[in-house]
């Protein structure tokens, strides 16, 4: 895990850690050994003091500073001293350091971040991607995410049958921008001409298009999107729950009336609550390497970092990347051609934050 970047500090991180060590995970962690080692626990701390996380050009970054906590964390997992990556923040240098270090993996174009969200209107939760790992994307990466959506539902959520939808402002097949239209008219074609047999390869249940009021509905299992608009949405999401939450706790407040009625319903709210705690969730996955990456947000507190470490732990044990990846062979959405110039990891990495 890289200590650096997270908005209260490494510390923080380190307190994390040492809430994960003591549920068993084994964590190794980069960052200013003089600050955190007093707060790792059962962490091994290894001395990494320089933070790139917020650097502006991400990708010259990591190709000049190979000493960075980051680098040296994903440089780690390349040599398999350990099985995944967990960035306290900086999504663009983590970005980076896993596609100079870690690698994709075989037939992937673009890594994908990941995120199950939890919501009301169903017990499993939805999966939104890509929530940020670049700004840009072709029509070819979506539909490719959709696949990677698609099978990640399936092997990790256990859905047999997951439901696979296009974000886009209406339902119609001709609504949405240039890449989600071509997106749009590939997963159909695929969909005719696969049929069943595509939902038994792992291949997605294409189920059309979904507008943003429907991303939580309940209709589909997995909403793709490129990262500039996946991570607006997410962060939409997340302020719009918090904004709620904390106006029914003001009017539970406002009388004495009302704070009778609000000490009833505390449970159930708290319950609520930490339901769609991004915290709870630990952060998102960044699919499509040889080896697993999870990505908190860097505002979480040691709580959320510890989540974070325990949801890695537990994708190593669910083997999420070589399942995943298996499902995409078996459905025939691997790109088999070679590299091409412009597939390669940009000069400069653009990451939504």
């Amino acid at each position: 895990m890289d200590a650096n970047g997270a908005d209260l500090g490494p510390r923080e991180v380190a307190a994390g850690a040492a809430l994960a060590v003591a549920e068993g995970v084994r964590v190794l962690l980069f960052g200013p050994a003089a600050e955190i080692a007093q707060d790792a626990g059962g962490a091994e701390v290894i001395d990494a003091p320089v933070s790139i996380a917020k650097s502006a050009d991400p990708a010259r970054t990591v190709r000049s500073t190979p000493e960075a906590s980051i680098v040296r964390a994903a440089r780690a997992v390349a040599r398999g001293e350990a099985q995944a990556l967990v960035c306290a923040g900086g999504t663009g240098a983590a970005l980076a350091a896993s596609l100079f270090n870690i690698k994709r993996a075989r037939g992937i174009y673009r890594p994908a971040l990941a995120l199950p969200l939890p919501t009301p209107a169903r017990e499993l939760p939805v999966t939104l991607l890509d929530v940020g790992a670049n700004t840009e994307a072709r029509p070819e990466h979506l539909v490719q995410f959709a696949f990677m959506g698609g099978a990640f539902a399936q092997t990790v959520l256990g859905i047999a049958r997951p439901r696979v939808a296009l974000l886009s402002n209406g339902e119609e097949a001709e609504r949405g921008e240039g890449i989600v239209l071509r997106a749009h008219e590939e997963l159909a074609r695929i969909a005719r001409e696969r049929g069943a047999s595509a939902r038994s390869g792992g291949a997605p249940d294409f189920a059309g298009n979904v507008e943003g009021d429907e991303v939580l509905g309940g209709s589909v299992d997995v909403v793709v999107t490129d990262g500039f608009t996946g991570n607006v949405a997410l962060k939409l999401i997340e302020g719009v729950s918090g904004t709620v939450l904390e106006a029914i706790r003001d009017v539970a407040l406002c009388s004495p009336r009302t704070r009778v009625g609000g000490a009833l319903l505390r449970p159930a709210l708290r319950s609520f609550r930490d339901s769609i705690d991004p915290e709870k969730q630990g952060g998102a996955y960044l699919l499509g390497l040889r080896r697993l990456g999870v990505i908190p947000h860097g505002r979480f507190t040691r709580e959320g970092f510890a989540h974070a470490i325990v949801r890695a732990h537990r994708g190593i044990e669910d083997d999420v990347v070589a399942r995943t990846h298996a499902s995409l062979e078996a459905a025939g959405a691997l790109r088999s051609a070679p590299v091409r110039e412009q597939d390669r990891p940009p000069a400069r990495v653009r990451v939504a934050r």
